[in-house]
């Protein structure tokens, strides 16, 4: 009897601390129902959002991707997964094209500045994705330019770039575990899409990831991308300031977890209270407090620097506070005192509705909001055969599943926002780019060759009838000169 196959999404986020994979099945009516998900440490190579060790990071995601296709007992063809990281940062572009008179503006000559934009060369940086952030027309900005005349078209971009080699290795990675990679996704806008409604992205508003070891600054105004920017600070941070009272970081881990907070009332601060590290020892909880508060202030100071002034005042949205950082007592208080901005919340939890059975994800603690993100955005099956569990418990390997993406090849600019070619998907891109280009110049020699011959016929014609005319006319003289 043939096994039904199944239809689920994989996703993976590479994180500081762990590296989380996560399999769910999307229904009809928009929810989403999670099937499978497994970690794996990653503080001892990946640090800081970026990978520094390639054979340990593949080795981890052939782990979790086993132990996802054990819970699904079905093999998986192909993951989505998340980009981020330290390196990571905004880089804004104009690119500008001067036309003749009254032009009218087409959408050829949209694509021709974006695709001038997407072909700058950043030293030792890749262009991972664009953001259109408005088109000045003559004098006038307009978000879409296309019909109108002018006589100049000049195109403001957001370019996110990473370091080249930390891009490579991230690819090298699924390369080595032989994983394909159906889409990657830009990390912070994947998880913006997931936890921020429409009313802050089009009023403006600023989006805080605080990881384990860095915290993510995306800034929106009228639903379009200003800034982005990776800080290298994150929660582990606080962990290793309290480590310094003599402790170690699991028991400081413990300590943060248990007593931490990102905002304390000096009224509130008794002096001969004592915090236990264990029965044996105490901190006092007045040094304990100045240094978990002294370390969320630089955090937060941080951010409050990265928020460019332009937007600073406008966004209406207020600021919205995610990740495992996220979850330390009285941030909100925290934040609305360093920013002076009143509208603080903190998202727990994506704005889609996840069923799930999973303890990790009922908690709904902000630390799965990223990688629920990737899950959200996925729209290819990642499912391939059923596995023959009883096959694999004698150690019989299974033939990996080719994957089932037959997207065509897509150039840069052809993604939507947030989606980054892989390095096969860029060589299958410049394949074609460089076949249509071939094509094109085949088609303009044929083109040229065909114009040549028609002059060169032309012109044994005009030949012909020149020499015609001339015999008619001598003969014409040569009559009347004869009478």
């Amino acid at each position: 009897m043939a096994t039904e196959q199944k239809d689920f999404i994989v996703a993976i986020e590479l994180g500081s601390s762990k590296v989380t994979g996560i399999a769910g099945q999307k229904k009809p009516d928009g929810s989403i129902s999670v099937l499978a998900m497994a970690q794996e440490d990653s503080s001892s190579y990946i640090r800081k959002g970026v990978v520094y060790n390639i054979d340990k990071t593949a080795q981890s995601l052939t782990n979790i991707v086993k132990k996802l296709e054990v819970q699904l007992k079905t093999r998986i063809t192909q993951v989505f997964v998340g980009v981020g990281g330290q390196s990571i940062r905004s880089v804004r572009n104009t690119i500008a094209k001067d036309l003749p008179e009254s032009t009218k503006i087409t959408q050829q000559m949209v694509a021709e500045l974006m695709d001038s934009n997407w072909n700058l060369d950043y030293p030792d940086q890749k262009i991972l994705d664009v953001a259109e952030l408005e088109y000045k027309v003559d004098s006038n900005y307009q978000m879409d330019p296309v019909g109108i005349r002018a006589t100049r078209l000049e195109g403001n971009f957001l370019n996110i770039l990473e370091r080249k080699s930390f891009f490579q290795n991230l690819n090298r990675c699924f390369e080595t575990a032989g994983i394909n990679v159906a889409d990657m996704y830009l990390a912070p806008l994947a998880l913006a899409d997931a936890v921020l409604t429409e009313a802050e992205k089009r009023s403006g508003c600023a989006l805080v990831d605080i990881g384990a070891d860095t915290t993510t600054v995306s800034v929106f105004w009228k639903n379009v991308l200003r800034h982005l920017v990776v800080i290298p600070l994150g929660s582990n941070n606080v962990t290793k300031d309290i480590a310094s009272l003599q402790m170690e970081e699991s028991e400081a881990e413990a300590m943060k977890l248990k007593y931490a907070s990102a905002y304390t009332d000096n009224n509130d601060i008794d002096p001969t209270l004592k915090y236990s590290i264990d029965p044996d020892r105490q901190v006092e909880s007045r040094r304990f407090i100045e240094i978990v508060e002294g370390r969320m202030e630089e955090i937060i100071e941080n951010v409050r620097y990265q928020i460019p002034d332009e937007y600073y005042g406008k966004m209406l949205g207020g600021i919205i506070i995610t990740g495992g950082g996220a979850n330390m007592k009285n941030i909100e208080k925290a934040f609305s005192n360093s920013t002076r901005i009143e509208k603080v919340r903190v998202a727990k939890f994506v704005t889609a509705t996840i069923n799930s059975g999973n303890d990790l994800i009922k908690a709904k603690n902000g630390m799965y909001n990223t990688v629920l993100g990737l899950l959200i955005k996925g729209d290819m099956n990642c499912a391939g055969g059923p596995i023959d569990l009883t096959r694999n418990l004698f150690g019989e390997e299974e033939k990996p599943q080719p994957a089932i993406n037959d997207r065509k090849a897509r150039q840069p600019h052809e993604t939507d926002a947030g989606v980054i070619l892989t390095e096969q998907e860029e060589q299958r891109a410049r394949e074609e780019a460089q076949r249509k280009k071939e094509e094109e110049e085949r088609i303009r020699r044929e083109e040229e060759e065909r114009k040549r011959e028609e002059e060169r016929r032309q012109k044994k014609e005009n030949s012909l009838w020149k020499k015609v005319g001339r015999a008619l006319s001598q003969f014409g003289k040569d009559i009347v000169s004869e009478e």
